[in-house]
């Protein structure tokens, strides 16, 4: 038997060298075909895969189709063009990829995912903007994932007869089901890229925020993510007509006499461009389908995905909403509180008061700030705090901006570059670049284990009906109290009464 041991020997370290797993290389196996990315410093990437089928000719307008699976290989190393818009971004109706920069080096590792939707009003924007870029955040042991998704007409325009036609009797919420089968293409996917399907934080920023918190409460999204960050976000204000799937489907007909069209087919066959020429509104709707009801009594019946979140909202956020050069008339300030909010504008003029133009361009501002970005976050916070079971911590980003000392706090959208990392380190001194640290470690600290602490950082409470915490992020962070209550107590009142009015 002596004389077999070396053979023996070697057939074992043969199985052991077998089973040793091979690194994670550029070249990656999807359920639709092989993707080359490119090796970058510390992490790869892979741009432009396509997470479903054009949306174009006759599926323009209609629930995201399967990717037509290809043969060889997929280069994964370009940005897919941004959805249609009036921005000036390379663009095409082509649009629905996204991109994974991922550090890790065996496809074993199971790293948490960072799932970013970008805002830009439902209108514009695509994660082919450096400010998205990704690459930082990686190197804090995540991967990150950003997606395309149709915007404006083509991601928001209702109509009876697309209504009809659907297999769920909905229309005008395609946007957000691209964002929900760009999530399913990760759930399938993400494994290979050395990801964690069962760790997944979906996070964005202002119309993004909004499409986080609509996830949150989409029947369509269960165990889709774990965690979810709504930056500068919400979607809690009372439903009005136009927000119901009614009221898009009437807009889309405005919208469809505005462009002289007769017909659905003929709509589908006109230049995207013709789109920009005619008015329309397009947001997401309650349809039924994507979205059941008004989002404030889902949550008030505990009805949503209930998973740990991250909430906040910035300092100054209405201050880009409101022009400044152009101070507001005393008069026709008070005027339009008298004519907005009826019984209650004394008491939000006591709040919000006018007396002078530049005091009645502040308020205005700050009227923005609290009833389009606080509120919806605190009583978010409230309400999944009392109904659910999961964990929440909010914030309030109060750093002015180094490069412009005339600034009353912190602006819409802010608190994006500090969260992804991406400050000019040439601009900014060593206290912002600190604080993006700080803020980037909480981030991806809450997407490993769903708790945003750690070693060397202060301590970030849980919000609760009975601690209404919030972290204030600056220079120096600390932990206090619910920013402007006062303010956001009175628009819930008023908001209350708006629904008991109905």
């Amino acid at each position: 038997m002596k004389s077999f041991k070396p053979v023996l020997l070697i057939v074992f370290g043969l199985l052991l060298f077998s089973c040793k797993e091979q690194p994670l290389t550029t070249l990656i196996e999807t359920d639709a075909g092989m993707v080359e990315g490119i090796q970058e410093d510390g992490f790869m990437s892979f741009k432009g895969i396509p997470f479903a089928a054009p949306p174009v000719g006759d599926l323009r307008w209609k629930e995201p189709q399967p990717v037509k699976p290809w043969e060889g290989v997929l280069k994964a190393d370009t940005f897919g063009p941004a959805s249609p818009q009036a921005q000036n971004l390379r663009q095409s109706e082509d649009c629905l990829y996204l991109n994974v920069w991922t550090p890790a080096k065996f496809a074993s590792e199971k790293l948490p995912v960072m799932f970013w939707i970008h805002g830009g009003g439902f209108t514009a924007g695509a994660p082919l903007e450096a400010t998205y870029f990704g690459e930082k955040l990686t190197q804090k042991g995540v991967i990150y994932v950003s997606v395309t998704y149709r915007l404006g007409p083509l991601g928001f325009f209702a109509h009876p007869e697309l209504t009809a036609e659907s297999p769920n009797k909905s229309s005008g919420n395609y946007g957000i089901l691209d964002m929900i089968a760009a999530l399913e293409w990760v759930q399938r996917n993400i494994a290979s890229f050395g990801g964690d399907p069962a760790r997944v934080t979906i996070f964005g920023e202002s119309a993004g925020g909004a499409a986080v918190s609509i996830l949150c409460a989409s029947p369509l999204c269960k165990g889709l993510f774990a965690g979810a960050i709504c930056q500068s976000g919400g979607n809690f204000r009372p439903l009005e007509e136009s927000g119901t799937l009614k009221g898009a489907e009437q807009s889309g007909l405005e919208f469809m006499k505005n462009l002289g069209a007769s017909s659905l087919a003929e709509l589908r066959q006109l230049d995207v461009q013709k789109f920009f020429e005619a008015r329309g509104s397009f947001r997401p709707n309650v349809d039924g389908y994507v979205l059941s009801g008004d989002q404030y009594k889902l949550y008030e019946a505990g009805q949503y995905n209930d998973v740990n979140v991250i909430i906040g909202s910035n300092s100054d956020e209405g201050g880009m909403f409101v022009r400044r050069q152009q101070q507001m008339d005393p008069g026709a300030y008070k005027k339009s509180l008298t004519d907005r909010y009826g019984d209650f504008a004394d008491r939000f003029l006591s709040l919000y008061p006018g007396d002078t133009p530049e005091q009645a361009t502040f308020s205005s501002a700050d009227m923005t700030r609290d009833s389009g970005f606080g509120w919806a976050s605190w009583i978010w916070g409230r309400l999944q705090s009392r109904t659910g079971n999961s964990k929440v911590y909010m914030y309030y980003f109060d750093q002015k901006d180094p490069n412009n000392p005339n600034s009353r706090g912190a602006f819409h959208a802010a608190e994006i570059k500090y969260v992804l990392q991406n400050i000019n380190e040439e601009r900014y001194p060593a206290e912002d670049i600190k604080l993006s640290d700080i803020m980037s470690t909480y981030w991806t600290n809450f997407a490993k284990s769903g708790n945003p602490n750690g070693e060397d950082l202060l301590e970030w409470p849980t919000f609760t009906e009975q601690n209404q915490t919030y972290m204030y992020f600056k220079s120096d962070p600390e932990t206090g109290p619910v920013p402007n209550l006062n303010n956001l107590e009175l628009f819930e009142e008023y908001y209350k009464y708006q629904r008991e009015s109905k």
